[in-house]
């Protein structure tokens, strides 16, 4: 699996995880689920925002659009 494909999946890991929980999560939440740096997935729900799936509820919390 090339570095792109990884980072996809990923990010289309945490959506689900995010539309499953149904409420706002907080980063540090996805990071332990998933195992990645809270960094990694930071940038990750910044595309995910970009791209208008996601939205910071405020204090760290983020959710489905």
């Amino acid at each position: 699996m090339n570095p792109s494909e990884r980072m996809l999946n990923r990010i289309k890991s945490i959506y689900i995880y995010l539309k499953k929980k149904g409420n706002a999560v907080d980063s540090s939440e996805l990071a332990e689920e998933f195992g990645y740096t809270p960094r990694t997935i930071q940038r990750d729900l910044r595309t995910l925002e970009y791209n208008n799936l996601v939205k910071n509820t405020g204090k760290g919390k983020w959710a489905v659009t």
